[in-house]
Order: C-alpha cells, then sequence, then structure tokens
C-alpha cells in the first residue's frame, strides 16, 4: 500500500476490497483468539483508509478533444 498512486487503485472498488479485505483479516484474528495480530491488521485497514479515501488524489486524465469538423 506504499505506492497508492498507482493506476491498479484508481477504480474505487480496489481500494475498499483491499481496506475490507484488512477489516475481516482483523475480525478473524479477534474471533479466534489471536488479539495481537487483530490489531495488526486493524492497523492495515486504518492505514488503508488513510492513503486510500482520505490523501487519495486521483490523477485526471486528459485526453484529446474530439474534432468534429475537418480541418482544410
Amino acid at each position: 500500500m506504499k505506492d497508492s498512486e498507482h493506476p491498479f487503485f484508481r477504480p474505487l472498488w480496489r481500494r475498499v476490497a483491499v481496506v475490507a479485505v484488512c477489516v475481516i483479516w482483523s475480525i478473524i484474528e479477534f474471533a479466534t483468539g489471536t488479539p495481537f495480530w487483530g490489531v495488526i491488521a486493524l492497523g492495515f485497514a486504518g492505514y488503508g483508509v488513510w492513503q486510500f479515501f482520505y490523501l487519495y488524489n486521483p490523477v485526471d486524465e486528459v485526453k484529446p478533444p474530439v474534432e468534429t469538423e475537418p480541418k482544410e
């Protein structure tokens, strides 16, 4: 999650999925009685929220203008 500006993370659903997996992992760790790893996974989720939703600045793709009339 170091490179949050990577094109892989441009779609919102991928950023949500990464954070959701970390939260689910944390819940599983707490449920199985390993709170140390649960806190670590929860820390990953918090870091993901910070990087992917708070600091995330999507790159605007510049598309060339579409010409409707041919040039002479």
